[in-house]
C-alpha cells in the first residue's frame, strides 16, 4: 500500500473522527492548518480541502495569525541575500549536524 500524503492523512483522520470525536469530516482543525499550510499557500490543495481550510480560517483568529506570520516569514526569507559563511563556522555546523544525524 503506498504511503499517504499529508493531505490524505488529514482527510483520513477527518473520516475517522466521525465515530471518535463527534466532529464532522468536513471540518478542519488547527492541526490540519499547520500540516497543509505550504500546499495551501502554493494553491496545490484540492478544491474541497481548500474550502474546508478557508472555512476554518474564517472562524479561528489564532490560525489566521499563524498563516500571516508564516507568510511574513516566507517573504522575509525570500529577501535574504546568499552569503558565504566562514569555513571554520561551516565545518563546525556540519560536524554538529552529523553528530545528530541531520542530513
Amino acid at each position: 500500500m503506498p504511503e499517504l500524503g499529508t493531505r490524505d492523512k488529514v482527510l483520513k483522520v477527518q473520516e475517522g473522527s466521525k465515530a471518535g470525536m463527534g466532529k464532522a469530516p468536513s471540518q478542519c482543525r488547527c492541526q490540519d492548518i499547520v500540516s497543509l499550510l505550504a500546499e495551501y499557500l502554493d494553491s496545490s490543495l484540492d478544491p474541497a480541502t481548500t474550502r474546508r481550510l478557508q472555512a476554518h480560517l474564517e472562524g479561528c483568529a489564532p490560525c489566521v495569525a499563524f498563516v500571516n506570520t508564516y507568510k511574513g516569514t516566507v517573504k522575509a526569507a525570500r529577501q535574504l541575500k546568499e552569503a558565504d559563511i566562514p569555513p571554520e563556522l561551516k565545518d563546525r555546523l556540519l560536524s554538529f549536524l552529523r553528530q545528530r544525524n541531520i542530513p
